[in-house]
C-alpha cells in the first residue's frame, strides 16, 4: 500500500470516528481517559523496551543530547503521562459549553456553543510524551487524531498508540479515534494535502518543521512557535529573586521551548547582578555567550564565556547555553525582544509595578511573566491540564493550547416559525 493511500484511508477512518466522538458524553470520555492511563502504566515495561531501541538508534546516529532527553522515557515520565490523562478526565468538558446566548426581539434564541474541530493532525518530533498528551487532549475535546511522530521515536510511538487506542476502544470510544501515521516525509506531505478530510494540522518541533508545515499545507494550520525566550532583569529587580528565576528558567529543563535562551540585564544593576548570576550559571554547567560588558564581569568573577555574536540573539539553544547582554533601559530590552524574540514567553524581574505594566503592554508574545520563570508557560502548570502545544499565532488560539483551544464554535438558532421579511 502506498503512503498516499495509507494516510488517506487513516483520514477517512478518523472522519467517521470524529462524527461519533462529537456526540460522546463527558462520562464516557473521562472513563476512556482513565482506562488509557491505567493501560499505559500497565504497559510501561513494553514502552520502555521500545524506547530503548529508539534511544540506541539515536545515539548511534549521533543525536544531540538535548534531543535524546526529549526522546527518553522513564518510569517517572510514564507515570507523569498517565497522571496527565487522569487530570484531563477531572477537567470540565468544553464541548457543548455556551459561549454566548441571547433572545432577539423577534423571539429567536441564539446560542454559540463549543464543538470539536473534527480530525486533528499532529506533526511532531522526538517527544513520545506528545503522543500521550495529544491522544488524551483530542479525545477529551471530542476530536479524532492522526499522530505523525518522527522516525527517531517510531518504536516508542507505535507501542504507546497501540496501548492507548486499544484501551480507548475497550472503553467505548470509536475504533479509529487515535491513529499513528507512517514516520516518513511522504506521510507529512499527504497529511498536508488531505483538505476536506483533516480539519487542522498542529506542528510541534523545530523551526524548520514548523515553517515547512505552515508554508506548504493546504489544510489549516495552528502554528506552534519556536521558543527564543528572554528573562529581563530590570533596574528595580530583587537581585536574589532574579538569580533564582534565571537559573530555573535556563536549567530546570533546558531542552524545552519555554526555557530561557537570553538574559537581558539593566545597566543600573549589572555591576551587582552579574557577579551573582554568572558564577551560579557556570556552576550549573551553562555555557555563556556574553556581550563585551558581560564578558568583563565574567572575567572578574573567574567565569569563562564565549563572545556573543549576532546569531546568538536569534538562537533557541535547547541546551545548557545562554546568551547574556547588558541593556540601557526597559525600552532597550523590549526592542531587543521585539527584534529577536519568537513571540513565545518573556519574563521581567522587577519591583516596579509601572515597569511590569509597561513591559507587559509592549512585549508582543503569547505569555509574559512578571517575577516568575518562563517555565510556567505550560498547560498543566497553568491549570489547563495537558496541552497540545504553545501557539504563537494570533488567530483562534494563542499561548498554551488546552481543551478549549481544540474546539471551534457553531451557532444554534431556535425559533417558533419566524421568517425573515
Amino acid at each position: 500500500m502506498s503512503v498516499e493511500t495509507e494516510v488517506r484511508d487513516a483520514a477517512v477512518r478518523a472522519r467517521v470516528a470524529a462524527a461519533e466522538l462529537a456526540t460522546m458524553t463527558r462520562r464516557a470520555k473521562d472513563g476512556a481517559l482513565r482506562a488509557m492511563a491505567d493501560a499505559l502504566q500497565a504497559a510501561s515495561a513494553e514502552a520502555l523496551a521500545a524506547n530503548a531501541v529508539d534511544l540506541g538508534r539515536g545515539r548511534a546516529d549521533g543525536m544531540a543530547e538535548a534531543l535524546l532527553d526529549r526522546l527518553a522515557l522513564s518510569e517517572q515520565r510514564i507515570t507523569a503521562m498517565a497522571d496527565g490523562l487522569r487530570e484531563l478526565a477531572a477537567l470540565p468538558d468544553p464541548v457543548g459549553v455556551v459561549v454566548r446566548g441571547d433572545t432577539l426581539p423577534n423571539g429567536l434564541e441564539v446560542r454559540q456553543i463549543r464543538v470539536p474541530l473534527g480530525v486533528v493532525g499532529i506533526v511532531y518530533e522526538a517527544r513520545p510524551n506528545v503522543t500521550v498528551d495529544a491522544a488524551g487532549i483530542t479525545l477529551k475535546s471530542g476530536n479524532a487524531v492522526l499522530l505523525r511522530g518522527s522516525a527517531s521515536a517510531y518504536e516508542s510511538n507505535r507501542v504507546l498508540v497501540a496501548v492507548l487506542a486499544e484501551a480507548a476502544a475497550k472503553a467505548g470510544m470509536p475504533e479509529h479515534a487515535i491513529q499513528l501515521l507512517p514516520a516518513d516525509r511522504e506521510s507529512v506531505a499527504q497529511l498536508m494535502r488531505a483538505r476536506g478530510l483533516v480539519d487542522v494540522i498542529i506542528p510541534r518541533g523545530g523551526a524548520g518543521l514548523i515553517e515547512h508545515v505552515v508554508t506548504s499545507s493546504v489544510v489549516p494550520v495552528i502554528e506552534t512557535g519556536v521558543g527564543n525566550c528572554h528573562v529581563y532583569v530590570d533596574a528595580d529587580a530583587d537581585l536574589e529573586m532574579a538569580v533564582v528565576i534565571t537559573l530555573n528558567a535556563k536549567t530546570q529543563r533546558p531542552s524545552v521551548c519555554n526555557a530561557a535562551e537570553t538574559l537581558l540585564v539593566h545597566r543600573r544593576v549589572a555591576d551587582g547582578f552579574l557577579p551573582l548570576v554568572l558564577p551560579a550559571l557556570d556552576e550549573a554547567g551553562v555555557r555563556l555567550h556574553a556581550d563585551p560588558e558581560t564578558a568583563r564581569a565574567a572575567e572578574l568573577a573567574g567565569v569563562e564565556t564565549v563572545p556573543a555574536v549576532e546569531a546568538d540573539w536569534a538562537t533557541e539553544y535547547l541546551s545548557a547555553e545562554l546568551a547574556v547582554r547588558v541593556v540601557e533601559s526597559l525600552d532597550d530590552a523590549v526592542a531587543h525582544i521585539r527584534r529577536w524574540g519568537t513571540g513565545h514567553t518573556e519574563a521581567i524581574v522587577t519591583g516596579s509595578q509601572a515597569a511590569a505594566r509597561r513591559f507587559a503592554a509592549l512585549v508582543d508574545s503569547a505569555a509574559v511573566m512578571v517575577n516568575a520563570s518562563t517555565r510556567f508557560t505550560d498547560g498543566a502548570e497553568l491549570g489547563f491540564g495537558a496541552e497540545i502545544g504553545i501557539s504563537t499565532q494570533k488567530l483562534h488560539a494563542r499561548g498554551p493550547m488546552g481543551l478549549q483551544e481544540l474546539t471551534s464554535t457553531k451557532f444554534v438558532i431556535t425559533g417558533d416559525g419566524q421568517v425573515r421579511g
